[in-house]
């Protein structure tokens, strides 16, 4: 057992709150929060930063703030508080920024799916007609865009450490299973299943900036980075 870091700490708390507030407050902090499709007027610039302390559900919520304590205090110890804020909110924006770009191809994917296909049929509509409904409904939330960048930065630095995972008996090293992860996410990303509501792009831009991130500081900064 490790003793939880001070913003590890403050973030899990801001997150159990933010979700109770979710639940409970007549605004709706959700909608306010989410990320949407920067050309769809719901879209606020503050939602690159908001999306990322909104959950969808209890379920969703418990596994970030696992995944955060598991990987973010040991790399909080590593690297400082201070930096480790600055990392979390950068992984993040990276998420929010990847996901930006990738929404119309995402957009065109579910256009021709099946059930874009059934949807354009309901509607009398075509596909470019579905594809810019998509991105005007489009919304995303949740902590693990920037999480997959304290795991990407936790593999990097620590590559030898053993973990478990669910279903497989053996342990596996870290600089398998967070690889193994961006893999499937890109999978995913590129092949979406019916019913996926899973960020996975986001998910790989969280991972790809923190991985940049901590290679940098690494490389340029080795003294106050260890």
């Amino acid at each position: 057992m490790q003793r939880t870091t001070p913003i590890v700490l403050n973030l899990i708390i801001i997150n159990v709150l933010v979700f109770f507030g979710q639940q409970i407050s007549p605004f709706d902090i959700t909608e306010w929060g989410s990320l949407h499709y920067f050309s769809s007027p719901t879209f606020k610039p503050h939602q690159l930063i908001t999306h990322m302390f909104l959950h969808g559900g209890i379920g969703h919520l418990l596994f970030n703030m696992f995944a955060l304590w598991m990987f973010g205090t040991v790399l909080e110890n590593h690297i400082s508080s201070k930096k480790f804020l600055l990392f979390y909110l950068i992984c993040g924006l990276g998420a929010g920024i990847l996901t930006q770009l990738t929404i119309p191809y995402s957009a065109d994917q579910f256009a021709k799916s099946a059930a874009g296909v059934h949807a354009a049929a309901l509607n009398n509509a075509d596909i470019s007609q579905i594809v810019e409904a998509y991105k005007a409904q489009y919304s995303m939330i949740g902590a693990s865009g920037a999480i997959m960048g304290v795991m990407a930065a936790f593999a990097y630095l620590f590559p030898n450490t053993e973990m478990f995972i669910m279903f497989i008996p053996i342990p596996i090293k870290a600089k398998y299973v967070v690889p193994g992860f961006m893999l499937i996410d890109l999978f995913g990303g590129i092949n979406p299943s019916a019913g996926d509501n899973i960020g996975h792009f986001a998910h790989l831009g969280g991972a790809l900036v923190g991985f940049l991130l901590v290679l940098y500081w690494n490389k340029t900064n080795r003294k106050t980075f260890y």
